[in-house]
């Protein structure tokens, strides 16, 4: 897995990203490559191909930009390439939409949940366990049901 470290300065409301008051400081380092998933997949609880499932819904949750926001994005999508040529930031946009929307259908009603709140949300499963009223150490279970649909939909080996 790759890593893209930065130094955070550390507030009562949690990492800052940049600027801050003068004075004492603490800092922490944060990966900002890190997926929700790779904790699982380190410990062997995911294959690769349900790890590479996910992060493909990821990366086209994130390209899509659904993540929730308090005013307009001016920043640019930090995804990488995977040959969308011909299409321009807003087809793009609109495509990985789609492809995110299909995955989640492909996926079905019941599992579309747990595969929000851990692959998307980044929550960990006990907390996504607790929400959705699932008796405990359950959800990893449910996750690679979920994670082996989404991997067919992407047509992943």
């Amino acid at each position: 897995m790759q890593k893209h470290l930065t130094e955070r300065e550390l507030t009562q409301e949690g990492p800052r990203k940049s600027g801050g008051a003068v004075g004492k400081r603490r800092s922490v380092t944060v990966n900002l490559a890190e997926s929700p998933l790779s904790w699982l997949h380190s410990r062997g609880h995911l294959s690769a191909r349900l790890f590479d499932a996910g992060e493909r819904l990821r990366a086209d949750y994130e390209r899509a930009q659904l993540g929730a926001n308090l005013t307009m994005r001016w920043d640019p999508v930090r995804i990488k390439s995977t040959g969308d040529t011909g299409l321009n930031a807003s087809e793009r946009q609109i495509a990985a939409k789609q492809r995110f929307d299909a995955a989640l259908d492909q996926a079905g009603s019941g599992l579309k949940d747990i595969l929000w709140r851990v692959v998307c949300a980044g929550e960990g499963l006990p907390e996504a366990e607790r929400e959705l009223s699932w008796p405990a150490r359950s959800g990893k279970l449910v996750l690679k049901l979920a994670l082996e649909r989404v991997a067919d939909f992407y047509r992943i080996v």
